[in-house]
């Protein structure tokens, strides 16, 4: 499996240094992470310090080389939701709480994918970030399924058996998210391994998305489930129509194998699937707590249509504008944790979050920038040689998962600083100089 990340990559050159922050950005997140409180959105990881040394390296880079850094395509597109959260922060009701979001908004949507952008030259240097986030996938997934096997993960339907990784209960998105970078990053190489490549790759690469599916299952995260299905789908259908039905009759056969052969988690996987339509009929806690939650946050942009409530203001306008069927919070233990009530402070819809506290200038700014991500790549995928097919594939894939998810997701939690990388990812591809992609 090791193979995966290690065969088509040359060794570390000169020119790829400047990746280091990038790449330290990445696995550090592979490291065990304790938590100040409940909220840990507040709390600063070493990969958010990494990205910092990697935006400071990329404004080295440009004033290195001395020319444009960015085509104005580029510019506009990555700029654009700077302004709309400079403008949320300014009118925001209070203007102290929103400017530590207005940071960690700048951090995770102008300057990190800006830096990505700046710092990837080649798609040799976008295969090593793939390999990486491979490699903190794997590693993570491989703590995930340790954790069903020894009832030492998250509390989940009275049973420590929740895979979470190194992320603990209070942020029990953060596994899931990261297995399904990975397996998506896997999946583009076994689609359309890059030229020139090992004859081992390809089945590793294979070998390596399959077995993420184990951890992704695990995380009974159904949200990472529908959004990868999503983008797995959009990428077999890009390659072809005759690679597309072989690859979707090797994922059945998988899928049939790991979790009907194996029974890995069915019955608790089934009715996970099932509690997502269980909306009117008998629904569980945490869906009438979300969609709780969406009304909620749709009355606030109803009180403040044009710029929201203010970031991070969500919190502090919930309790008015949220019905009584919403709890208290939820209940988080196991995973080396004691049990405490974990408070709703989002929406756990990144649209409906920005909504609420930025307004339709805010959304609109956003839907715009990803909007024009997403249709760039794709147009330049089915538009470019073979040669870097993969990139482009993993580019739309991670895009498209980024999007499909946010209707279930919000940023937060220490795996957030990845949400930029993966926007960068895309956006070199999407907006890059052909030359680079070459």
């Amino acid at each position: 499996m090791t193979a995966v990340w290690t065969t088509p990559l040359p060794h570390l050159r000169v020119d790829r240094l400047p990746l280091l922050p990038l790449i330290a950005t990445v696995l550090l997140l592979a490291a065990p992470i304790q938590t100040a409180g409940a909220d840990t959105s507040a709390n600063v990881t070493p990969a958010d310090l990494a990205s910092c040394a990697l935006v400071l390296t990329a404004l080295a880079q440009v004033l290195h080389r001395r020319r444009r850094p960015l085509t104005p395509a580029a510019a506009l597109v990555l700029g654009l939701p700077a302004v709309a959260i400079a403008v949320a922060t300014a009118t925001a009701t209070d203007p102290t709480a929103a400017l530590t979001g207005f940071v960690r908004y700048l951090q995770v949507f102008v300057l990190v994918p800006t830096a990505v952008v700046l710092l990837l030259r080649t798609p040799n240097h976008f295969r090593i970030i793939t390999t990486a986030l491979i490699a903190l996938a794997v590693t993570q997934g491989a703590t995930g399924v340790y954790q069903y096997a020894t009832n030492t993960g998250a509390s989940y339907m009275g049973e420590d058996i929740r895979a979470v990784g190194t992320f603990g209960a209070t942020d029990v998105m953060g596994m899931a998210t990261v297995v399904s970078y990975g397996l998506l990053a896997a999946l583009a190489l076994a689609l359309r391994p890059p030229e020139n490549a090992h004859p081992c790759l390809r089945p590793c690469a294979i070998a390596t998305a399959a077995a993420l599916t184990i951890p992704l299952a695990l995380s009974f995260s159904r949200g990472a489930w529908i959004a990868t299905l999503a983008a797995a789908f959009a990428m077999i259908f890009l390659t072809g129509r005759r690679q597309a039905v072989r690859a979707l009759t090797t994922l059945t056969a998988a899928s049939v194998i790991l979790v009907g052969g194996f029974g890995i988690g069915s019955e608790m996987i089934s009715k996970r699937l099932t509690s997502i339509t269980e909306v009117t009929e008998a629904p569980d806690r945490s869906v009438t707590d979300r969609y709780t939650m969406w009304t909620a946050a749709v009355s606030m942009w109803q009180e403040r249509p044009a710029t929201g409530v203010g970031i991070k203001g969500f919190p502090a306008h919930r309790d008015a504008h949220a019905s009584i069927a919403l709890s208290s919070g939820s209940d988080t233990a196991g995973a080396g944790q004691t049990f405490h009530k974990q408070a709703l402070l989002s929406p756990h819809n990144m649209y409906l979050l920005i909504l609420s506290e930025q307004g339709l200038i805010g959304l609109t700014a956003f839907l715009a920038g990803w909007a024009a991500i997403l249709l760039a790549a794709l147009r330049r995928l089915t538009k470019s040689s073979t040669t870097a097919a993969d990139c482009g594939l993993a580019a739309v894939g991670l895009a498209t998962w980024q999007t499909v998810d946010f209707l279930y997701a919000d940023i937060g939690g220490p795996s957030t600083v990845l949400t930029g990388i993966i926007l960068g990812l895309a956006a070199w591809w999407a907006l890059a100089p052909s030359e680079e992609r070459a």
